[in-house]
């Protein structure tokens, strides 16, 4: 995780001109500018180091998210194992300023935002748009921690003085706090602040953008704890994000040295080495039975075939002991009565499976590697085929890393508002509109990428009367089906949709227990389901007042399904 935040990190400071300006030079330093007097500090160093702090954070979510959800690969068969004390220590240490630090630089959101808001009262330049970015930030951080941990430092933190111990809120009473800082940020932004020179990596200093990612943040709390009235509230006031040139997300570069700006999943797998990284094999699989059109966007294949499956030609590709151990293992009799590959999926599509703990074969350029959406990877236009054709990862390979890291797609907000109706009880026509708007925004948006590959041959992508009868076939199936099946049809394609932008994952199915087709763990008992993840080690350690969870079967306040290991389903 901390070589991804470097990437992160050394991606953003390069945003904003730091190897270049005279002034952003002064991040470099050796006392954290956090622990001058307020009126000392520089408002825009401390707005890009809560900005740097906030997205390193949204990458490691997004990654637990996916990987808990079978949207990217989880390495590691016993759940408790795989998420020890250590896995939010730096999320948590960012959001409270209380360690998290990268290369000399303090990078906490709170500190920097309580710095902003004095220096903003003492000085004569107004900042308030600073700390309405900084409000914004925190508040949607506060909200994750809760869903990820359960609970949160808020009454007591930021005053090691008086709360050098601070004792955690309840759930609900942090969400409560969270919106009262939205809603903040949401009066600063109404007024139209300067942005008095500072680097806003999102939005560019547009406060219309970001007052619409303060009420879908509203939403995203709505959605989750089942407040359907004030969810309709949002939406009846119409500032949102609603279309794709709204979406928040951050922009990548192609920089290989000096720094390297690229996606991490690019910088992982497009290497002279070959692909590092391993792809789930529960999303290919789905996505290559359901013919979904973003599939060659998604993911690269190196090779026609697996081995132990299929290959593109319909022909069977033999084991390979080397390359796939498991192509030669009898799988157990759970993974038998499974609807899904054990080890191998066919087509060329080579990945692994949910908990697969095997080591790493020379296989870096045989397996599947990130494509050309989110990552700025290759397009996958069979390529493999052509003796000719470049056909493997390698350096500045595709679109050379240029990506983005998804955080609130318009498509997503889409699917909140079916799952809205749906809650609701209202007509499946209603449901099913927003279902349709939210895929056609994903693929619209994923089929841009293809050009970021110069040398991807983009005939091999459907065009739009293959996209329009492809999403007429999927909503058929959903107008059609019934219970878990047509749960299934939605929370699927939900999933595919937030592939890179995992985060809201893994708390719709906490929430809803969809979807029930997912593939199983590679191990038959690999305990309960994570409700949450344990408290941060680092916290836990220094904090007499907070004891370390025995196992993760704690549920968040939103979640009033059965206990684990009964829920979920898939589980």
């Amino acid at each position: 995780m901390k070589k991804i935040s470097k990437y992160i990190i050394v991606a953003l400071l390069t945003t904003v001109g730091i190897f270049q300006s005279c002034e952003t030079t002064d991040l470099d330093i050796r006392v954290s500018p956090n622990e001058l007097d307020p009126t000392s500090g520089d408002p825009n160093l401390q707005l890009n180091a809560i900005q740097l702090a906030y997205v390193t954070s949204i990458n490691n979510l997004s990654d637990i998210g996916g990987e808990l959800t079978r949207i990217q690969y989880m390495n590691g068969r016993i759940y408790f194992n795989n998420y020890g004390g250590g896995t939010l220590s730096g999320t948590w240490e960012r959001t409270y300023s209380s360690g998290g630090s990268f290369d000399d630089q303090d990078l906490g959101i709170w500190t920097n935002v309580d710095g902003l808001i004095a220096l903003d009262a003492a000085s004569e330049v107004d900042y308030s748009f600073h700390v309405a970015v900084g409000q914004t930030l925190k508040a949607h951080m506060l909200m994750l921690l809760v869903d990820y941990i359960g609970e949160a430092v808020y009454t007591e933190a930021g005053d090691p003085v008086e709360f050098p111990a601070p004792m955690m809120d309840d759930g609900a009473a942090v969400y409560a706090a969270a919106l009262s800082l939205l809603d903040e940020a949401g009066a600063m932004f109404a007024a139209n602040p300067p942005a008095q020179g500072a680097t806003d990596f999102f939005y560019d200093g547009d406060t219309d953008k970001w007052s619409k990612l303060v009420n879908t943040l509203k939403l995203k709390a709505h959605i989750t704890t089942g407040n359907t009235a004030a969810f309709d509230a949002v939406i009846a006031g119409g500032d949102y994000i609603s279309s794709t040139d709204d979406d928040f997300q951050f922009q990548y570069g192609s920089r290989a040295l000096q720094p390297d700006t690229r996606h991490p999943d690019y910088a992982d797998d497009y290497t002279p080495s070959g692909a590092d990284n391993y792809r789930s094999n529960w999303l290919m699989e789905y996505m290559l039975n359901t013919d979904d059109p973003r599939i060659r966007y998604y993911f690269y294949r190196q090779s026609a075939g697996t081995p132990g499956a299929v290959d593109v030609d319909g022909n069977d590709v033999d084991p390979n002991e080397e390359t796939l151990a498991c192509s030669l293992a009898v799988p157990p009799v759970h993974y038998q009565e499974s609807e899904w590959a054990y080890c191998s999926v066919d087509n060329g599509y080579w990945g692994r499976s949910h908990g697969n703990n095997e080591g790493g074969p020379p296989d870096g350029f045989t397996k599947t590697a990130t494509g050309v959406y989110p990552a700025g990877g290759k397009f996958d236009d069979n390529d493999f085929a052509d003796e000719d054709a470049d056909s493997t990862v390698g350096l500045g390979k595709g679109g050379g890393g240029a990506g983005i890291e998804p955080i609130i797609l318009a498509s997503y907000v889409d699917f909140w508002q079916a799952d809205n109706a749906m809650a609701k009880g209202a007509a499946d026509a209603t449901i099913e509109a927003f279902f349709r708007a939210g895929l056609e925004k994903s693929i619209a948006k994923v089929q841009t990428f293809g050009v970021l590959d110069p040398l991807g041959d983009l005939s091999f992508a459907p065009d739009a009367t293959e996209v329009e009868t492809w999403i007429d076939g999927i909503i058929a199936d959903f107008s059609a089906a019934t219970g878990d099946e047509k749960m299934n049809i939605f929370a699927d394609q939900y999933f595919v949709t937030m592939y890179g932008g995992s985060v809201e994952a893994y708390n719709y199915y906490r929430k809803t227990g969809y979807p029930t087709n997912l593939a199983p763990n590679w191990e038959p008992n690999p305990g309960p389901f994570p409700r949450t993840l344990l408290y941060p080690q680092s916290e836990v350690i220094t904090n007499p007042n907070l004891t370390q969870k025995v196992d993760l079967t704690q549920q968040v306040f939103w979640d009033t399904n059965p206990a684990s290991p009964a829920f979920p389903a898939a589980n």
